[in-house]
């Protein structure tokens, strides 16, 4: 949500959602980028938020804004920064240093999006550039633009790319964020693209409306006959370790200990979001 606007930052702290970005990007204009960055940092500052993660985007340092931002975001109290069009490992170094510089607590994480060709064919090397870093957020619409590709409801032109960033965030432990549905009248659409987003192996999807929230936490958390599968299986495997076995079989299906690992991992995703 842009920062420059103080109503849209109040009324995130009821969202039902699991983090909130406020925007000095993209979504604010010139003139507004200073009152932007200070009803951020006051936002967050203020609290209120629950166990929502508070992320703040600041500007490129491309731009002076962006070394405008850090002395105050970097003290903030937000939980992430989240930079901007991360092609290279040396802009999250160079963040990472300024964060240092302004004297950012050791646990204010870095989130890099991930918006053009470059930081695509780059991400590996991105994902392995910090400690500080916990998440890539896909920017699809610019990512889409650089590729000059077409916005198709089954999203192929951008399979490609969106896997190779799962791969990489997943090949460092990181979490990744799905790309924003833009049109807000097609929830048919936003629906299938939430679905898609977690077969691909996304741990969520930015949003631009509040009213695209429900939708999204659908998709993304565990159904109940996920979990009630999740339970029959450690249930059965436990039987059949007992026992010597290594494998089991569950309603026709071979069940090892990588299918156990994500039932387990399923159960503990429902426990948090049920305490949220």
């Amino acid at each position: 949500m842009p920062a420059s606007n103080a109503r849209a930052l109040e009324k995130a702290r009821d969202l039902p959602a699991d983090g909130v970005i406020f925007d000095l990007e993209d979504a604010v204009a010139p003139a507004e980028k200073e009152r932007a960055r200070e009803q951020a940092v006051a936002a967050v500052k203020a609290g209120g938020y629950g166990q929502r993660e508070v992320i703040i985007r600041v500007n490129g340092f491309d731009a002076a804004w962006g070394h405008f931002d850090l002395p105050k975001v970097a003290v903030s109290g937000a939980d992430a920064i989240l930079l901007p069009k991360v092609e290279s490992e040396d802009q999250v170094w160079h963040l990472e240093s300024l964060m240092d510089q302004w004297g950012a607590p050791a646990d204010m994480a870095i989130m890099c999006m991930i918006e053009t060709p470059l930081g695509v064919l780059h991400a590996a090397e991105i994902a392995a550039a910090s400690s500080r870093l916990t998440a890539f957020v896909m920017g699809t619409s610019d990512l889409a633009k650089d590729m000059r590709t077409l916005h198709t409801a089954d999203r192929l032109p951008l399979l490609a790319p969106l896997s190779m960033a799962v791969m990489a965030a997943r090949a460092n432990g990181l979490a990744i964020v799905d790309g924003v549905h833009l049109n807000l009248e097609d929830d048919d659409g936003l629906a299938r693209a939430c679905r898609q987003g977690r077969e691909l192996g996304f741990d969520g999807k930015t949003l631009i409306h509040p009213k695209q929230i429900a939708a999204a936490n659908d998709a993304f958390a565990p159904s109940e006959q996920e979990l009630t599968d999740a339970r029959k299986i450690i249930a059965a495997f436990e039987v059949a370790a007992a026992d010597g076995k290594g494998v089991v079989v569950v309603d026709g299906r071979l069940v090892e200990n990588l299918h156990v690992a994500e039932a387990h991992r399923l159960l503990a995703l429902a426990v948090k979001i049920a305490s949220v």
